[in-house]
Order: structure tokens, then sequence, then C-alpha cells
């Protein structure tokens, strides 16, 4: 399990290295150059060089990246070009804290639904009940989340007026406040990731079911109950973990449209400011920070796919 566990963690390492020289290097052949973005078109050719050479854009770009790398793993992510001359880490951090909680809650909300509706269908293969389940749940999440959005704003909040329409957060509510204004954004996302768990969990059943070990406890006369929870599920559940990690690497980060729609200030609508503003310093700072969360989600993935089946460590 150790040299598994060692494996898997230098693969990550790995990854993160490699992802970050793509990062940069995306960010640094994007069109134009951003010292004339800051200052606009009309300043001098003398302001724009002796700003690049404030901001160290006239070095090498190896020399960049290493700079900037080390500076990242320090903590020292530099300041926002757009934002006021703000320090990034508390800006992205603070945004980084309210996509952990719409990420969170849309996990809380789908997880348990997916995989209950997905088991359900699965026991009942071929029969009405399992036709209703894929068929609904293909048809909500094939809308696009805008369109899911606007619905549900304009039955639950406008029309009813059960949630607020507005998840715009103030830095200063605690979780629990903004469970009201959380709700219809995780609703939303939860809708988006409920079919493709629910299927995946249906034919992880239906496979298990297959299995000579099912029908030995079957005829053994063990409680169905007991069959589904101690030799179904454990089994039938593997695939589910790894999709369940990368679901949450993709809430953290791709939740553009959501996060505008409900003016939800997470990280996905920092990154799509930032991008529009050409601030170099956030876009990185951003998109490292989403890679890393992707990296790990897949990390603890693997530790609890291994823990499952111990075929894969011995593999």
């Amino acid at each position: 399990m150790l040299r598994f566990l060692l494996r898997r963690f230098a693969f990550m390492l790995l990854t993160l290295l490699f992802t970050s020289i793509i990062i940069f290097a995306i960010t640094q052949l994007l069109p134009g150059r951003v010292a004339r973005v800051l200052l606009g078109r009309e300043a001098g050719e003398a302001a724009v060089v002796a700003l690049e050479q404030k901001l160290g854009l006239d070095q090498p770009a190896p020399v960049r990246y290493v700079n900037w790398l080390s500076g990242f793993l320090r903590g020292d992510w530099g300041t926002s070009f757009q934002q006021q001359n703000r320090e990034i880490r508390p800006l992205v951090t603070e945004r980084m804290i309210k996509s952990l909680w719409l990420a969170g809650t849309a996990l809380l909300f789908s997880i348990p639904l997916a995989i209950l509706l997905g088991v359900v269908a699965g026991l009942r293969a071929n029969k009405p009940i399992d036709g209703v389940i894929s068929v609904a749940s293909l048809a909500v999440t094939g809308l696009p989340e805008f369109v899911t959005g606007v619905v549900l704003i304009s039955v639950v909040a406008l029309q009813f007026k059960l949630l607020p329409a507005s998840s715009s957060i103030s830095p200063r509510l605690t979780f629990f406040e903004a469970i009201p204004s959380l709700i219809l954004p995780a609703l939303t996302a939860t809708l988006v990731l409920l079919a493709y768990i629910i299927r995946l969990t249906r034919a992880g059943v239906i496979e298990v079911l297959k299995k000579p070990y099912v029908r030995t406890a079957v005829l053994k006369g063990l409680p169905w109950r007991q069959v589904v929870f101690g030799h179904i599920l454990r089994n039938a559940l593997l695939p589910t973990v790894t999709v369940v990690a990368i679901s949450f690497g993709w809430l953290i980060s791709g939740l553009v449209v959501i996060e505008n729609v409900f003016n939800y200030p997470g990280l996905g609508r920092l990154m799509l400011s930032a991008v529009e503003r050409r601030d170099l310093p956030l876009m990185q700072a951003i998109s490292m920070v989403t890679v890393t969360f992707y990296v790990l989600a897949n990390f603890i993935a693997d530790m609890l796919y291994a823990y499952l089946n111990p075929r894969i460590r011995l593999e």
C-alpha cells in the first residue's frame, strides 16, 4: 500500500509541474502586450517599456516562470494588475472558500440522490422504473446550465419567493448564513451531474449482479438487504468514486455559467473577470489553484479506490 501511495503521490507532483508549465506558456502566448493593455492605447512606448521593466515582463520566459512558480510555492502570488493592486492570495482564497461551499453543497445534493436512483435503476433494470429514471435524468441534464438556472429563478425565487434570486454573498457571512443563497446554484449544478453518476451506478450494479458471489449469497438465503449493502454496493460503487472526485474538481473551476447566472462570487467568475481584464498573475494563480484541487481530488479517489479494491494495490 505504501509503494502504491508513494507512486501516486509522485505522479501527482509531476502532473502539477507539467500543468504549471502549460499554464505559464498559455498566459504568455496571449496576443498583445500586457503593459499596453494596462496603460491604454494612447500610452507612449517609453511608458510601456518602463511598466514592463517594473513588472518583470522584460525578463526571459524561463526566468519569469521560475520566479512565478517559486513565489507561488512560497505563498507569494503577487498583486493583481486590475484589482487595484490587491494581493492575489487573499483575493483567490476568499473566492475559493465560496467555490468550496457551492461545490460541497452540490455534492451533498447530487451524490446521495444519484446513487439512490442508480441503485434502484440497476436493481430494476429494463423495468418501467428504470426507464423513467434514465429518461428523466437525461432530459434534465441535457438542458444548458443557464436554462436550468433561469427556470429555477423564475419559479422558485420570483413566483413562489421561497429563495433569493441572486446568490451574491457577503464575505462576512458564515456558511450556515449563506445556505439560502447556495441552494439554487447548487441545485442547478446537481442537475448537471445527475445523469452521468446515475448511469455509472446503474451499470455497476447490473455488472455486479451477474457475479458468482452475489448468486451464492442469494442461494445461501441471506436477506436481500444484506446482499445489496454487503455485496453489491461495495463493488458497484468503485467507478463512482472516481467520477465524484472528477466532479468535485469540475465544480471548483467549471461553474462559470452558473456563477454568472446567480451572481455568485466564486473562482469561476473571478477567472472570467481576470481573462477579460488581461490580469495575468490572477489568471495564473486561479489556474494553479483549480488544477491543484482537481489533482488532489483524483489522488484521494485513487486512495479510496485502492482501499475498496485491494487488487489495485497489488497490481
